[in-house]
């Protein structure tokens, strides 16, 4: 009970609330997600603070009053609340280096927008479990490392390195440039049995509602398809993300 207590704290969602706190955090090098900033609020102390996020490239909101109040768990946010990562995010260059250590070709986890952060845990989770070598999500519009998504995982965020990246469709191409191909998966597709899911390869996963963005999805070398024999037209993102993984795992054994 000690151990899964000692656990649950490790992973709590660090919502970090007061200038001092907040501005500790940042000259700390703890990592932040977001930057949450009551709209007008321009005096000394917080400048500080939006300057430092700056310099981290924290995406910074500002909203209002009635928005901090709902983030807030103390009453005492000040006017600024920080979203702080519960694992720190790693490089794009480590997943390669890790391959290479591993004598294996790459294999990673490109996630177009993932914002349920059950999902992303949940493929984290998979991830780890295929023998991926990284997870990479963009910075924009997509759920970061919460304490849900490391809970979720299930201890995979202390084997699986997740970076993030500012741009998804250059980060494809200079992987590329790596010798990597992608494949993502997409309604309309090539039966993914039919594909040849082997080498040097970038799995793409799309967003819960929309799939994996046009942009994105050009860059791609191919569109695969899960076929599907039921009456509803979708699975859930972290259930294909498993079965198109699997499928690059059986055809890596071969």
């Amino acid at each position: 009970m000690e151990q899964e207590n000692k656990q649950e704290n490790r992973f709590e969602e660090t919502m970090i609330e007061g200038r001092n706190a907040v501005l500790e955090a940042f000259r700390s090098g703890k990592t932040v997600d977001k930057l949450f900033v009551l709209d007008g609020c321009q005096d000394g102390p917080v400048k500080t603070i939006t300057r430092e996020a700056k310099k981290q490239n924290t995406i910074i909101h500002y909203v209002a009053k009635e928005r901090l109040d709902q983030l807030s768990e103390t009453g005492k946010h000040q006017g600024v609340i920080a979203q702080a990562a519960a694992y720190r995010y790693a490089e794009v260059e480590d997943m390669l280096k890790l391959a290479e250590e591993k004598g294996e070709p790459p294999f990673l986890f490109i996630l177009d927008g993932i914002e349920d952060p059950h999902n992303l845990g949940a493929i984290i989770r998979t991830a780890n479990l295929a023998g991926a070598h990284g997870v990479i999500i963009p910075k924009h519009r997509a759920v970061g490392l919460t304490g849900v998504v490391a809970k979720t995982s299930a201890g995979a965020l202390n084997y699986t390195p997740v970076a993030k990246v500012a741009n998804l469709g250059q980060t494809i191409d200079q992987l590329k440039k790596e010798g990597l191909w992608f494949v993502c998966g997409h309604m309309g597709g090539d039966v993914m049995y039919r594909l040849n899911l082997k080498g040097p390869i970038g799995l793409v996963v799309g967003n819960e509602g929309d799939g994996v963005s046009r942009l994105v999805r050009e860059k791609c070398d191919y569109i695969a398809s899960i076929p599907m024999k039921g009456d509803i037209d979708s699975l859930n993102a972290s259930v294909a993300a498993g079965i198109l993984a699997y499928e690059i795992v059986r055809q890596r054994m071969n």
